[in-house]
């Protein structure tokens, strides 16, 4: 303490100085010419310093490091330490992550994973704990996460609260099990994941302490829950791109209630676009001034999970920092980690330590699947398909005439535009398999599946032809899961996604280049319709809480009737 009061006064060095830096103030809304004394990896005093070691910054701009607010790392296909290495460059020095991507495939051994994998980085990751493990009780996942196994965890120094509430219908009608991990987390976070609900059920939602919501879609909704008291997530990722539409809310009345989040985000847009960094530069563009969207990019996030000395540059708080080329197009060309370089020029600077992941690995777990198991009777005169929407996780139900499709020996063949998709629960040996018929996904000739199948991470197979079908399941239980494309009875491709199921141990530049591969392949010789991504459309068919109706381990849901509905009418 007195030696940081000696450097604050200016009477000794700082271990590191950075000269000649405009300094972005997140408390005034200035920008402020000086030197950063730092010391220990914290900021101790703002002005004119000596330094034993100094940078000259030659007048750029110095940002708090960047936070991501709501983010599945999972999501980007590999470890948090590749991870890391992706975003880092682009300014992000924290993320608030929630695993229930691998906790639906391994439980609370999958998010101790994720908090010992992300332990040595120079990156924070915080933890919010999965609090929908399975996400819905009408599919099988890997693993069952009540209170009492939450328990174990949450005192962890990195846990934060209790992750996105998906179960909002629990929450409104009391269901019991809800209730004890709302009552155990009320001194935490609580994250929101409840879209659609408003006036007095939102009031219920919220008075449960449920405190935040990435998933709003409207200004109505915005605007409703940010009146309660919620902190609102905006929202830019791959699957769901919500910021140009919420962006038109903020004002300088409710902006500190008002965080930057990802929540999924792939490799090529991580590589392409970066990370909030990609946010803050889509605001600039939409008229926000540049520090208040900084503002939401740092000191917001910070307070709203009580990262305490961070979010900003001030005595006291850790040098987690961002140097920016200008404020338009908001290039970050630095990053120091509490006072050390660890990126520059969007290139990492730091090596992530070797892990044994084995224990995250063989989670492809199935009972052998017989071309007959693939088979879907039809018995009436109208069938209910999903119907896709182009650049949408949104289907709509939709019922066709059996006579305008092909039917041999009681058993659908192909129709117009239409595919046969199966998901095989890869847990625990079941053997349950949903079928469905899906339309507009424009596959030929092959089959394509996944055990990126949200959120129970089923594997998850479309195809023309039943052949194809087994084969792509038999290609993903041998290399233990990953994503597989398959045509003519050969493997066209497959990108192996060894841990969990979900996560290769591969650096994301060469995960993206095989992605692009198979989706050049994909629209190419598969002729799969360009409007959708073919590998995120596959995963979210499964998802039981994404209208209007999808497929799952159990059979055809029908997300707003909340029931399994028969394929035939």
């Amino acid at each position: 303490m007195e030696r940081i009061i000696k450097i604050a006064k200016g009477e000794i060095k700082a271990e590191l100085v950075l000269k000649n830096a405009n300094i972005i103030n997140v408390f005034t809304n200035e920008i402020i010419k000086g030197d950063i004394a730092i010391e220990r990896g914290k900021i101790i005093g703002i002005g004119e310093y000596e330094g034993i070691e100094e940078m000259d910054l030659e007048g750029k701009y110095l940002s708090p490091g960047f936070i991501d607010s709501h983010v599945h790392i999972e999501s980007s296909m590999v470890t948090p330490g590749q991870f890391a290495k992706a975003i880092l460059p682009r300014g992000v020095t924290a993320v608030v992550t929630d695993p229930h991507e691998i906790a639906n495939v391994k439980g609370i051994e999958g998010i101790k994973y994720m908090l010992d994998e992300s332990q040595d980085l120079p990156l924070d990751v915080y933890v919010m704990l999965p609090s929908c493990v399975p996400s819905t009780p009408f599919e099988n996942a890997g693993a069952v996460l009540e209170a009492e196994d939450l328990e174990k965890l949450m005192n962890e120094e990195r846990v934060l609260g209790l992750g996105e509430m998906m179960n909002y219908p629990g929450v409104i009608g009391g269901d019991e099990k809800v209730l004890k991990k709302l009552d155990l987390f009320q001194d935490k976070v609580i994250d929101g994941h409840g879209p659609l609900i408003t006036a007095k059920e939102l009031n219920a939602y919220v008075a449960a302490g449920v405190k935040t919501e990435h998933e709003c879609s409207t200004k109505e909704e915005m605007i409703e829950r940010l009146r309660l008291g919620m902190y609102i997530h905006i929202r830019e990722g791959s699957a769901a791109r919500n910021l140009k539409e919420l962006i038109k809310v903020v004002d300088k009345d409710n902006l500190r209630r008002c965080l930057f989040c990802t929540d999924d985000k792939h490799p090529g847009d991580l590589l392409v676009d970066g990370s909030i960094d990609h946010n803050i530069r889509l605001a600039i563009k939409e008229g926000i001034d540049p520090i208040d969207c900084i503002k939401m990019a740092s000191l917001n996030p910070a307070e709203a999970y009580g990262l305490k000395s961070k979010g900003a540059i001030a005595p006291g708080y850790k040098a987690d920092l961002a140097v920016i080329d200008n404020l338009e197009d908001f290039n970050v060309i630095r990053v120091f980690k509490e006072g050390k370089l660890v990126a520059e020029n969007h290139k990492p600077l730091f090596q992530i330590p070797s892990r044994d992941n084995s224990s995250m690995k063989n989670t492809v777990n199935i009972k052998r699947v017989e071309i007959e198991s693939l088979r879907i009777p039809i018995k009436g005169e109208k069938v209910n398909v999903i119907k896709l929407l182009p650049h949408s996780l949104i289907t709509e139900k939709v019922v066709k005439d059996v006579k305008d499709m092909v039917v041999e020996d009681g058993a659908f063949i192909r129709g117009d535009n239409i595919l046969k998709v199966a998901v095989i629960e890869r847990h625990n040996r079941t053997g349950n398999i949903g079928l469905a018929l899906v339309e507009d996904f424009g596959l030929e000739n092959g089959a394509i599946a996944s055990t990126v199948a949200h959120d129970s991470h089923n594997i998850i197979v479309i195809g023309d032809n039943d052949g194809d079908m087994l084969l792509a399941i038999e290609e993903l239980e041998r290399v233990g899961g990953g994503l597989t494309m398959v045509s003519e009875g050969k493997v066209l491709d497959t990108l192996a996604l060894t841990i969990a199921g979900l996560m290769s141990e591969e650096p994301l530049e060469q995960v993206d280049r095989k992605l692009n591969k198979m989706l050049e392949i994909a629209y190419g010789k598969l002729k799969v319709n360009e409007n959708l991504d073919p590998f995120m459309t596959l995963s979210f068919i499964a998802l039981p809480v994404i209208p209007d109706i999808k497929v799952t381990d159990l059979g055809l849901f029908h997300v707003g009737e909340f029931k399994f509905i028969n394929l035939t009418e």
